[in-house]
């Protein structure tokens, strides 16, 4: 096979969550144990970090990686959905996995794994640990796909766990209350491992406490840790002053991640370094500087409040659920503009009312759908918008939207591009 009827057989013989939704989700780690049982469970031969949560984890993990890799480490990042390239997914200092080495692992394994059946995700997280244990990297930064105790991720045994955040999304999966959600992030915390907290929330804090408590692991709480004061806001990074609630340190830092809601993510980055520091990682501060200094071109991390084009202003943003467009819609409104234009679309399996309701009335909203099987019908999206009093029209493609946007924005209008992190793909 070439890479790409490799790339087809993953996507279309397999379930594939990004496409389908709930149905490719499988509810326990037999699958994957047994298919690093065939390939010599290599995930037992490198020290990883465990990434959960809602919102943020996919920031925090890239922010770690470039620290890390700015202390010397090679380091494997592991990360999904991908945006514009499968290869995304599995990284090693920054740099994709080679499509020849794609081919190969499924070429390899791919009688003995058809026994298995197992999912698309099931096939990546095999074939990232694979990938890892060949390259011998130092470290690998691995994000949980969904959920953290019954994540294909989870038969690694991590030196830290971190869990992000807790907020509302795939409450069908993981629980229809924020504890029910906590519980199902808190699987990735390990007997006698430290964990970090990233924000602090009354309901689901005391879950994280109670199970830290019952497995013996030390918690972290980046909330009570770090302090962070943003000082100055610059056209491509922002400034804080940092404060460690230790007095270890004082200082500024900047990063290349735009997004306000970046500041809880740092916290939880500065929390977790400096637990990797007493596990005896060798991180000095100006890596860590360095590091969030240099996200962007250190990992190729894309969609967090990605600046495409300056006149008119043109942004995206892969914030999806209720959580991480509340945060969005506070940037917005910070921003200085004439008028909004709002590229908007959704997926089907989403609380999609949760989100309309928090989104700007005085925009004009283009309508439109990924090329997923999963996207929500522009023209659905649209009846459902209407009912919040958004206005706008339909487009059959990302493509058209954007154009259209493009076309009717003035020099100083603003173009917001999101809804669904493959809205995002389709546009970056």
């Amino acid at each position: 096979m070439n890479y790409k009827q490799v790339l087809n057989y993953l996507y279309n013989q397999l379930p594939m969550f990004t496409r389908i939704g709930a149905s490719a989700y499988k509810k326990d780690l037999k699958n994957t144990l047994a298919l690093c049982e065939i390939i010599g469970n290599p995930h037992t031969s490198f020290k990883t970090i465990h990434v959960a949560g809602t919102n943020g984890k996919g920031s925090t993990s890239h922010m770690l990686a470039s620290v890390l890799q700015e202390a010397g480490y090679k380091v494997g990042l592991y990360t999904s959905p991908h945006l514009r390239d499968f290869r995304e997914r599995i990284k090693i200092n920054g740099n994709m996995i080679a499509e020849q080495d794609v081919i190969d692992f499924v070429e390899q394994y791919q009688s003995a794994f058809e026994k298995i059946a197992p999912s698309f995700f099931e096939w990546t997280v095999a074939l990232a640990f694979n990938h890892f244990a060949l390259n011998k990297v130092d470290v690998a930064v691995i994000e949980t796909g969904l959920g953290g105790r019954l994540d294909s991720t989870n038969i690694i045994n991590p030196e830290l766990s971190i869990i992000t955040n807790i907020g509302w999304d795939h409450t069908d999966m993981l629980g229809n209350t924020l504890p029910e959600i906590a519980i199902e992030k808190a699987g990735i915390i390990k007997p006698n491992k430290p964990v970090v907290i990233g924000e602090f929330h009354a309901e689901t804090y005391p879950v994280f406490e109670k199970i830290a408590s019952e497995k013996n692991a030390k918690l972290y709480s980046a909330f009570k840790e770090v302090e962070l004061t943003l000082i100055e806001k610059k056209q491509e990074e922002n400034c804080f002053y940092i404060k460690y609630a230790n007095g270890s340190l004082e200082d500024i830092v900047c990063t290349d991640l735009l997004g306000n809601y970046q500041s809880n993510n740092i916290k939880t980055v500065l929390t977790a370094l400096r637990v990797l520091q007493l596990l005896k990682y060798n991180i000095s501060t100006d890596d860590i500087k360095n590091g969030l200094q240099h996200v962007k071109s250190n990992t190729g991390l894309l969609g967090r409040w990605q600046v495409l084009q300056r006149i008119p202003l043109v942004v995206a943003d892969t914030g999806h659920n209720s959580n991480g467009i509340a945060y969005i819609v506070e940037q917005i409104a910070e921003q200085k503009f004439k008028n909004l234009h709002f590229v908007l679309g959704m997926v089907k399996d989403k609380d999609c009312n949760k989100v309309l309701k928090l989104l700007p009335k005085n925009a004009v909203y283009y309508f439109t759908n990924a090329n997923i099987p999963r996207a929500l019908s522009a023209i659905e999206l649209a009846s459902f918008a209407s009912e919040h009093g958004l206005l706008g029209n339909v487009y059959p493609s990302v493509a058209d939207a954007i154009k259209a946007a493009l076309t009717k924005a003035e020099k100083d209008d603003m173009i917001f591009i999101g809804g669904s992190t493959y809205i995002v793909a389709e546009a970056v």
